[in-house]
């Protein structure tokens, strides 16, 4: 690994580890019920069935994600454009990484008993707010919605930036800076439609990072058994 990798993924980790703390302070402050409130009423979300956020930004977004995922199996076999500079190993990699994200919050939206805003009685639904930490406690409705599943349509890509950090840590840069943004969008979308809290969408990029950093620690490990073993 050259120098210029080791100090971009020193940068790295500050960057998650400031990330982690500032979601962790946002969590504590209660500002996202707050934000909530300044969106929606008792009437519910004005923005939720609106054709852009609704359709275009959410459901169009997320097939193209789809599309881009596939694009991205075939390119184990056949690989095209950039993906022919990374062995076949790390093109698995990717591919299995952005599963690992995927599984990781469709796992715990599984497990998860917090609702919606858009659930919750102050905005014309059932439920009462729960915190998304009070495991094990509901909240009155249907829960599953802890932490946001559509920004995972963009976070869950990480891993196709974090397979750069030593071939070319300026991609891995502006991979990661892509991805973040479209993340952030997406999850303002869903935050405007009354579907997500703020934090929802910055827990599911820890837990895509998370997954994506295991993945990543995963696969050194096999290839590096691998060269031992010839």
């Amino acid at each position: 690994m050259n120098p210029t990798s080791v100090l971009t993924s020193g940068k790295l980790i500050y960057w998650f580890i400031a990330g982690v703390v500032t979601t962790v302070l946002w969590d504590v402050s209660g500002w996202d019920i707050k934000v909530m409130q300044w969106l929606g009423s008792a009437q519910g979300f004005p923005l939720r069935d609106s054709w852009w956020l609704d359709t275009f930004f959410h459901d169009w977004a997320r097939n193209l994600g789809l599309v881009i995922y596939f694009a991205l199996i075939a390119a184990i076999p056949w690989p095209w454009r950039q993906m022919r500079e990374l062995s076949r190993a790390e093109r698995l990699e990717v591919v299995t990484g952005i599963a690992l994200c995927l599984l990781a919050v469709i796992m715990l939206k599984k497990f998860s008993l917090t609702s919606c805003p858009w659930s919750l009685q102050m905005f014309g639904g059932t439920a009462q707010y729960v915190s998304h930490w009070a495991w094990g406690v509901p909240d009155g409705g249907p829960g599953r919605c802890f932490p946001g599943g559509h920004v995972s349509t963009a976070f869950g890509f990480l891993p196709l930036a974090m397979v750069w950090h030593v071939k070319a840590p300026q991609r891995m840069v502006k991979l990661l800076i892509a991805i973040a943004c479209l993340g952030l969008l997406l999850g303002a979308v869903q935050t405007l439609r009354g579907a997500h809290y703020p934090s929802h969408t910055a827990w599911t990029a820890i837990v895509c990072a998370m997954a994506a950093v295991l993945n990543q620690i995963g696969f050194h490990q096999w290839q590096t058994r691998r060269v031992i073993k010839q």
